[in-house]
C-alpha cells in the first residue's frame, strides 16, 4: 500500500477522533445537536479513512455511506449493524440541522455519542488489521 494513501487514512482517522472530542464537549454542555452533528462528522470522517485505502472518495455523504455498504458491509468485512449505525447517524443529524422543529435530547446525544465511539474503534482496528496484513 503505497504511503500517501496510508498518511490520508491517518489524516481523516485524527480527524473522526478529533470531531469525536468536540462531540462529547457539546453533549456535557448541554449542546445536543451539535454533538449529534460531531458524532456524524467523526463516523464520516471514519469511513472516509478506511476508503482512502480503496483509493475510493466522494462529494456527497451518500456516496459513502453507499460505498461503504456495497464494499465492506455486504462482503462481510464488517458487521452490518455499523451500516446501521452509519445510517442512522446520517438521518438524525439531517434531521437536526435541516428540521426546524427537531428537538435533540440528551439520550439523542448520548447514543449517537456512544455509537460514534464503537464506529470510530471498528473502522480503526480494521484498518489496522488491514494494513497489518498488507505488510506481512
Amino acid at each position: 500500500m503505497d504511503q500517501t494513501r496510508l498518511d490520508l487514512s491517518k489524516y481523516r482517522l485524527d480527524k473522526a477522533k478529533d470531531d469525536l472530542c468536540v462531540s462529547k464537549l457539546n453533549l456535557e454542555n448541554k449542546k445536543f445537536a451539535q454533538s449529534i452533528n460531531r458524532s456524524y462528522y467523526s463516523m464520516f470522517h471514519a469511513a472516509r479513512a478506511l476508503l482512502a485505502l480503496e483509493k475510493y472518495d466522494s462529494k456527497k455523504h451518500t456516496g459513502i455511506i453507499s460505498y461503504f455498504n456495497q464494499y465492506f458491509i455486504k462482503p462481510k468485512y464488517i458487521e452490518p449493524e455499523y451500516f446501521k449505525i452509519f445510517a442512522n447517524a446520517f438521518k438524525i443529524r439531517n434531521d437536526c440541522d435541516y428540521d426546524d422543529f427537531y428537538i435533540a435530547s440528551y439520550e439523542d446525544a448520548k447514543v449517537q455519542y456512544e455509537n460514534a465511539e464503537k464506529f470510530i474503534k471498528k473502522i480503526e482496528a480494521y484498518i489496522n488489521q488491514t494494513v497489518k496484513m498488507e505488510t506481512v
